[in-house]
């Protein structure tokens, strides 16, 4: 992935892992198209990029994942939404992303912003994070994946109680729903978050990857239909080397040297 400044997003990388951070915090990192497209394009690289294998996406400061779209800027310009065709952030419309992306939830995750976590395979939050789809309080609709995402991740009726009040949820009220994986102070959250992804990457990439590949192609069928699909990310782990790898080291009671193909 090239390294390139951006002007509202941060971006770095340590090892195979890359932190993604909203850096609006003036605007509680609300996005307006030009850092969508800047989201856009770091996901795009990410994607791409055999180095990296894990994601984490995080806002600036400490008020804000990020509070969704950028009303203001809509309000004076006219109505401008546009988005890349990958979603909102670059994220939510983007269903081939088969590397896992964590979502450090640092404080207000709303609307737009919180169908950026939504988007994301692991969701961590401090406990100053206040989730929430208020879309219907400015007569708009959580489109951005976000009505059909929470209703699969948390029940049609905790969604529903959420999306048709507008309502916001604090950091137990989503861990008891079972969105977030784990809740701690905010100035441990990027450590965690770290640790997480530290230990997706001592796991075999291509293994990951077609994990998360079938889970996600499997949603919603039928447990015998779901079970016969194959993935293309499947044949790929086969005929890995890690898929010689991976026994290898365990034989000879050491680590194993993943190499992601």
């Amino acid at each position: 992935m090239d390294n390139k400044d951006y002007e509202f997003i941060d971006c770095q990388v340590d090892g195979s892992v890359l932190t993604m951070t909203i850096n609006r915090p003036e605007r509680m990192n609300a996005l307006h198209p030009a850092a969508n497209r800047e989201m856009a394009e770091v996901i795009d690289g990410f994607a791409a990029d055999p180095e990296l294998w894990v994601a984490i996406v995080t806002g600036a400061g400490e008020r804000a994942f990020s509070a969704g779209n950028d009303l203001k800027h809509t309000a004076e310009n006219k109505g401008d939404m546009a988005m890349p065709p990958s979603g909102f952030g670059g994220l939510t419309h983007r269903f081939d992303l088969v590397k896992p992306v964590i979502a450090a939830v640092n404080g207000v995750a709303l609307g737009g912003g919180f169908e950026i976590a939504l988007a994301c395979d692991i969701i961590l939050c401090s406990d100053t994070a206040v989730f929430g789809l208020p879309e219907p309080k400015v007569g708009l609709a959580a489109l951005a994946g976000g009505i059909h995402r929470l209703p699969r991740q948390i029940g049609m009726k905790n969604a529903m109680g959420m999306m048709l009040t507008g309502r916001h949820v604090d950091a137990a009220t989503a861990e008891r729903y079972g969105l977030v994986q784990e809740i701690c102070a905010p100035a441990q959250l990027m450590e965690r978050a770290r640790a997480w992804a530290g230990e997706i990457i001592a796991c075999a990439p291509l293994s990951v990857r077609a994990s998360k590949a079938a889970a996600m192609g499997g949603l919603g069928r039928p447990l015998p239909e779901a079970v016969q699909m194959r993935f293309d990310e499947l044949k790929e782990l086969f005929e890995s080397e890690d898929f010689i790898e991976g026994p290898r080291a365990f034989a000879e009671k050491r680590a194993p040297e993943w190499k992601g193909r």
